[in-house]
């Protein structure tokens, strides 16, 4: 499948947006400045602090990548996009973006944060020399219900990548993450 760009998932997402939920369209498709993504990490992570027992899982991980809002839409044909930022040692790595396309039963509209908290460095290695990787290729990514959350402790950390979404508003059931691609970008100043 060929991964969609961020105009056809912009279209996607506002066409869905203003069927299913007006008040969640996407603004006008623009790239946001690195200020903006650090703003918007900055507040994840103080809502991601708030999750049960995500706090193993910030210290223990190599880095933790944050999308503070992934915007997800279709009717039919869906797409979703999201930009973030790389956290390690405290400080910014990088910026990337995350976008996907997907087909079938589905209708709605939703926005959702995304962090994944990359637990081993080869799975960070994996993310920084791809052009672009497909989530679902390499290293796996275990997704974190708030189930296995609660009972996430250092011991139990065995995986290369943890996902948790959070924040979720809207009409879709859940944020797709197989077929999804992230790329790094390089926002304005």
């Amino acid at each position: 499948m060929q991964t969609p760009t961020r105009r056809q998932v912009s279209r996607l997402a506002l066409l869905a947006g203003a069927l299913a939920a007006p008040g969640l369209a996407p603004s006008p498709a623009r790239a946001a400045t690195r200020r903006e993504i650090d703003a918007d990490v900055a507040a994840a992570l103080l809502r991601l602090r708030e999750l049960p027992n995500t706090e193993p899982l910030l210290r223990e991980a190599r880095a933790t990548l944050v999308f503070p809002r992934i915007v997800s839409g279709g009717f039919i044909v869906g797409g979703q996009y999201g930009e973030g930022a790389l956290l390690r040692g405290g400080r910014t790595d990088g910026y990337y973006s995350i976008a996907g396309l997907s087909l079938g039963l589905l209708a709605g509209a939703q926005a959702a944060g995304l962090a994944m908290f990359f637990m081993q460095e080869s799975a960070l290695v994996a993310l920084q020399k791809a052009d672009g990787w497909e989530i679902g290729t390499g290293p796996s990514v275990v997704a974190l219900d708030k189930g296995l959350q609660a009972n996430a402790s250092i011991t139990t950390l065995t995986e290369p990548v943890y996902a948790i979404t959070f924040g979720q508003q809207g009409l879709m059931a859940a944020l797709a993450l197989n077929g999804t691609k992230i790329t790094r970008i390089h926002p304005g100043a």
